[in-house]
C-alpha cells in the first residue's frame, strides 16, 4: 500500500478554487453528518446519484426513515438526475473518504490548476467528475445504489497531473508487509500504479472503482485538449483587450 504526502511541484500563484473545493467538501460533510436532521443517510439517499434515474430520466423512491414499528418509510427524491451528478461529487459517505479525496486534490490540483487558470479548472474539474459518473453509469445502468464522492473529480486531476509533470517527485508513505517507510517516487510511476490498482479493486464491493477509472481517464483527455489550446490561450491572454488569470 502507499499515499501519497506532498510533491515537490511549486506553483506560481495560489490554488485559490482548490481551496475552496476542500473547504466546500469538508463544509458539506460536517454539515450532513453533525447538523442536519435526520442525519448523514437522509442527504446522501437525497443528494447522492442513482444511475436508474439517469439512464430512466425519473426520479425514484428511497428509504429515509423506519416508523417505531420498523415499517420502512419511503420519499421520492426531488432533485434533478442530471443535477444529481453535481451534487453527489461534494457529499462522502465516511470521514477516511473525505479525508483521502482531499489529500489527493491538495496535492495534485494546485498544479493543474496553476496550469489550466482558475475559471478552466472548475470547469475541468466538474467534466472529469461527470465522465466518472458516466462510466460508472454505463457498467450499472439500473442500479438503485446511491453513488456519492468527489473520487471521480479528483481522479480527472491525477490524470492530468500525469501527463503534466510525470517527472515530479511524490513523497510517499509505503508499507510493505511489516516494513513501513517514505520514498520519493516520480508522479508517472506513482498515478500509473494507483491507476493500475483501480482494475484490480473493481470487482470488490462499497465503491464505485470504474468511477476512478472514468475520471482518470477523462482527465487525461481533457488535459491534452487544454495543451493543444494553451497557446492560443497564453496569446490571448498578453492582449491588451484580455485580462490574465489571477
Amino acid at each position: 500500500m502507499f499515499f501519497p504526502i506532498k510533491d515537490y511541484n511549486p506553483t506560481k500563484t495560489i490554488p485559490h478554487i482548490t481551496i475552496i473545493l476542500i473547504v466546500l467538501n469538508v463544509l458539506i460533510f460536517i454539515f450532513q453528518s453533525y447538523l442536519a436532521s435526520p442525519g448523514l443517510s437522509y442527504y446522501v439517499n437525497h443528494y447522492s446519484m442513482v444511475p436508474y434515474e439517469i439512464t430512466h430520466m425519473q426520479n425514484v423512491k428511497v428509504l429515509v426513515d423506519r416508523d417505531m414499528f420498523g415499517n420502512p418509510e419511503f420519499q421520492e427524491r426531488g432533485l434533478s438526475p442530471a443535477l444529481s451528478i453535481i451534487t453527489s461529487m461534494f457529499m462522502h459517505g465516511s470521514i477516511m473518504h473525505l479525508l483521502g479525496n482531499m489529500l489527493f486534490l491538495w496535492i495534485f490540483g494546485n498544479n493543474i490548476e496553476d496550469y489550466l487558470g482558475k475559471v478552466f479548472f472548475v470547469f475541468f474539474y466538474l467534466l472529469s467528475g461527470t465522465a466518472a459518473a458516466f462510466l460508472h453509469i454505463l457498467f450499472n445502468l439500473n442500479s438503485l445504489t446511491p453513488v456519492i464522492g468527489a473520487s471521480g473529480a479528483v481522479s480527472g486531476v491525477m490524470g492530468a497531473y500525469l501527463i503534466l509533470y510525470p517527472k515530479a517527485k511524490v513523497k510517499t508513505l509505503v508499507f510493505i508487509f511489516i516494513i513501513v517507510t517514505f520514498v520519493d517516487i516520480p508522479a508517472g510511476i506513482f498515478l500509473a500504479l494507483w491507476f493500475i490498482f483501480q482494475f484490480f479493486y473493481s470487482t470488490s464491493g462499497g465503491i464505485a472503482w470504474l468511477a476512478h477509472v472514468g475520471g482518470f481517464i477523462a482527465g487525461v483527455l481533457l488535459i491534452y485538449i487544454a495543451k493543444k489550446r494553451k497557446p492560443v490561450i497564453e496569446v490571448l491572454s498578453d492582449s491588451e483587450f484580455i485580462m490574465e488569470d489571477e
